[in-house]
């Protein structure tokens, strides 16, 4: 199976943020890293419906009935808002923009139903998606901010460590992207700030604020567990995207006024 343009692209990066740190590809699931933080390295993947709806939903062809990953039940939808979902729900075929192969955004990226790898080093975090070949590179040094104002599909994420668990930051996103497949959005206003707490040798904890004063009437959580996949000679595989006929091929969109 041919990897292509961009899977090459995503090999040679990660050889060489493995060979830069001396970071070993395979890890043995101890609790912690030689430095003390908690060790999140492997393959790991949410078994549960968020894909679907993240929100309570019934089961209907293709779609599986699912309970709410959200605290509190509902997402707390200003009323302008609320509406706007619901026109996205109908319309969801061929208006969310993962059919159209757009990058799926954050926290979205972690519960899309495809597994993805962990990597750490002394200075950062490497988050790799089976899905398109998503990659999140997260700075764990306190480096600030780069690109305030710029608008990007996975945003930009910063890192920190809090005990036994890993808090990243995430902002800059554009305003494309939706949480699941029933409509749920937000703006460019967006920031995601994500916790993955390792409680068990082959479980984290997973954890995501969210908050959009453009579009929720308050900040909102959602969590749920990732579970480590333990096949023996597991790996990352190819998932190419390719939109529907008809649709045009992925462009950013205009910043939203």
């Amino acid at each position: 199976m041919g990897i292509g343009i961009r899977g090459a692209v995503t090999v040679v990066g990660l050889v060489g943020f493995v060979a830069l740190t001396g970071l070993k590809a395979q890890t043995s699931g101890g609790a912690q890293l030689s430095n003390g933080r908690p060790d999140l390295q492997g393959i790991w993947q949410a078994l549960n419906t968020a894909e679907w709806n993240l929100e309570p939903h019934e089961g209907r062809p293709g779609i599986p009935p699912g309970m709410s990953v959200v605290e509190g039940g509902l997402i707390p939808y200003q009323p302008w808002a609320a509406a706007k979902r619901q026109e996205n729900l109908q319309r969801r075929e061929t208006e969310d923009p993962v059919s159209k192969c757009y990058l799926p955004g954050v926290p979205r990226a972690t519960y899309m139903g495809f597994p993805f790898q962990i990597f750490q080093s002394e200075s950062q975090v490497l988050m790799l998606y089976e899905y398109a070949h998503t990659v999140r590179t997260i700075p764990t040094t306190g480096k600030p901010f780069a690109f305030d104002g710029a608008e990007f599909w996975m945003g930009e994420s910063r890192g920190r460590y809090e005990g036994n668990s890993l808090v990243v930051e995430t902002r800059n996103f554009n305003d494309a992207t939706w949480f699941d497949r029933a409509g749920n959005f937000h703006s460019e206003a967006l920031r995601v700030v994500e916790r993955y707490t390792k409680t068990e040798p082959n479980l984290i904890m997973y954890e995501a604020r969210i908050e959009d004063p453009k579009v929720f009437t308050r900040p909102w959580t959602i969590s749920m567990p990732l579970y480590r996949r333990r096949e023996p000679n597991l790996q990352l595989l190819e998932y190419e995207c390719y939109s529907f006929p008809g649709f045009e091929p992925p462009t950013a969109p205009a910043r939203s006024n």
